[in-house]
C-alpha cells in the first residue's frame, strides 16, 4: 500500500495435497464455530473490561498521541461496543463519528482480493494463470540476485524466473514483487531509481512499470509484501472490462451499501469528513500527500478510503462466510480457499523478518489467518482461525468465527500504530476472557 513515501475455484487449483490437513482443520474450525455454534455457547464480553478500551483511547487522545479513533466490536451481528474518540482533524476540531472517512491503505487489499476471487468464482480467472497472460510485460520479468564483481562492486544479476508469476502468487504475496523499503538495498535502489511513481499513471501504466523491475525472489519461494495486489487490481480491470472501482462498486460496494468507500472523494461534504493525522506524523502525512496526488491511480493495494459503518458490513460478510443480508458474494469453495493458509508447512514458501502476518499466523488470499498459538510465551491474544489485516495508517480489523465476532479500529497514525495495535487487540480479547 505504499508509494515512495507510503506505501469452480479453478477446480481447486490452489489447494495442494501437502496442505489438505491444514485446510480441512481451518475450515472445520470456521464452519463449526461460525455456523454451528449457538450464541449461548459463545462467551459475551465483560462490560467492565470493555471500559478498559474506553480508558485506553481516552488517554491516547488526552495525552496528544492521537487526534481520535473509532472502535467497534460486533458479536452475533450486533454491536457490543461502539465508541468514537477525539476529533477527526485537530485543525477543524470536528468530532470523530462512525461516518468519519479514513484512508485504509493496506486494508484495501482484502477488498481487492475478494473482487479477484469473485472473478475466479465466475470462471473468468484462474489461480494458475500467469500474470503475463494479462500484462504481457511480465513475460520478460527477471529476478534480481545480489552479486559482487571482482573489484568488490555490488550489483543485481538479472536471471530468468524459474517459473512464471501466477495469480496465486499475487494473491498470497509470493510473486517476488516488493515495496521500495523491503527486499535488500539493491532491490530497494532499483525501485527508487525506476521512476515508478513519476507523473500521471493509472493501473495499466503502473502494472507495466512494475513488470520492468526485478523480482526480489524467485516466484513462490518467499512471502514478500509489496505491490502484488496493485497488479491484481489491473488484472481485474482487464478481465472485467471495467475500472477497478467500477467493478468493486458494482459487485461489492453498492450491494453491501458501502456508500463512502471509494478511491477519490467526490464532494466537499465527503472531504470534510476525512480524518487527518497529527501534524507531527510526517511519514503518514507524506504518504497521504502522495496518495491524494494521484487520483487517477486506483491502487488495489492501498488506495481506498472508507468509514467504520462501511467496513463493518464488509467484515460481517467475511464472518458470515461470504454472505450478507441474503446475498452471496463468494461461493463456499472460493471463501474456503481465501481463508486457508497457503504459505505454511508444505507450501515451499519461506518467511523472514518482513513476514507481516506475524507470529502464529499464516496467510490466505488477502487475509492473515491464525493457525497456531505462535512462539511467544505467553501466546499473543486471539483465536485459532481468526482473520485479520491492518495498514500503515493504523487501521485494523479482525474476524473471529469462534466468538462470532468482528472488531475494527480506525485511526490515522503511523507514529503510534505499532504500539496501539497490539494493545488494542489485547484489550479486545481480554474482554472475552473469563475472570481468573
Amino acid at each position: 500500500m505504499k508509494t515512495p513515501a507510503r506505501q469452480t475455484l479453478h477446480r481447486a487449483a490452489g489447494l495442494r495435497a501437502g496442505k489438505a490437513l491444514a485446510a480441512a482443520l481451518s475450515w472445520a474450525i470456521w464452519t463449526g464455530a461460525a455456523a454451528a455454534n449457538p450464541a449461548a455457547n459463545v462467551p459475551a464480553p465483560s462490560p467492565h473490561k470493555l471500559e478498559r478500551i474506553t480508558e485506553f483511547f481516552n488517554n491516547e487522545v488526552a495525552t496528544g498521541k492521537l487526534p481520535g479513533a473509532v472502535v467497534l466490536i460486533q458479536q452475533h451481528g450486533k454491536p457490543v461496543y461502539l465508541k468514537c474518540f477525539g476529533v477527526q482533524d485537530v485543525a477543524t476540531k470536528a468530532p470523530m463519528t462512525s461516518d468519519t472517512i479514513f484512508a485504509l491503505h493496506s486494508m484495501t487489499k482484502p477488498i481487492t482480493s475478494v473482487a479477484a476471487m469473485m472473478l475466479i468464482d465466475a470462471g473468468k480467472l484462474s489461480l494458475t494463470d500467469p500474470a503475463s497472460k494479462f500484462v504481457p510485460a511480465f513475460a520478460d520479468v527477471k529476478v534480481g540476485i545480489p552479486s559482487t564483481m571482482a573489484d568488490g562492486t555490488h550489483y543485481l544479476k538479472l536471471v530468468p524466473p524459474d517459473r512464471p508469476v501466477t495469480i496465486e502468487d499475487l494473491l498470497r504475496h509470493t510473486s517476488g514483487i516488493t515495496y521500495d523499503y523491503i527486499g535488500g538495498k539493491l532491490i530497494d535502489k532499483a525501485y527508487k531509481d525506476s521512476g515508478l511513481f513519476d507523473g500521471m499513471f493509472d493501473n495499466k501504466r503502473f502494472a507495466e512499470r512494475i513488470a520492468r523491475l526485478p523480482l526480489s525472489r524467485q516466484p513462490g519461494t518467499l512471502w514478500r509484501y509489496g505491490h502484488s495486489t496493485d497488479v491484481i487490481g489491473r488484472i481485474i480491470e482487464i478481465v472485467s472490462g471495467q475500472t477497478l472501482y467500477q467493478f468493486e462498486k458494482q459487485h461489492i460496494l453498492d450491494p453491501l451499501r458501502m456508500t463512502s468507500t471509494k478511491y477519490v472523494l467526490e464532494s466537499a461534504e465527503e472531504r470534510a469528513r476525512m480524518a487527518e493525522p497529527l501534524p507531527n506524523d510526517t511519514i503518514l502525512l507524506d504518504s497521504e500527500r502522495e496518495r491524494r496526488a494521484h487520483p487517477e491511480w486506483e491502487s488495489g493495494g492501498g488506495g481506498l478510503v472508507s468509514t467504520l459503518n462501511d467496513y463493518t458490513r464488509f467484515a460481517q460478510m467475511i464472518l458470515n462466510g461470504g454472505e450478507f443480508e441474503g446475498k452471496r458474494y463468494l461461493s463456499p469453495a472460493a471463501f474456503k480457499a481465501m481463508t486457508t493458509d497457503h504459505v505454511g508447512p508444505g507450501s515451499g514458501v519461506g518467511r523472514d523478518y518482513y513476514y507481516f502476518p506475524g507470529d502464529g499466523f499464516g496467510y490466505g488470499y488477502g487475509f492473515g489467518i491464525r493457525t497456531d498459538p505462535g512462539n511467544a510465551k505467553p501466546p499473543p491474544p486471539g483465536s485459532i482461525g481468526e482473520l485479520k489485516w491492518d495498514s500503515g495508517s493504523g487501521t485494523y480489523f479482525g474476524v473471529d468465527p469462534s466468538l462470532d465476532m468482528i472488531y475494527i479500529m480506525l485511526e490515522q497514525t503511523q507514529n503510534e500504530r505499532s504500539r496501539i495495535l497490539p494493545a488494542f487487540k489485547a484489550l479486545v480479547y481480554d474482554a472475552f476472557a473469563a475472570d481468573k
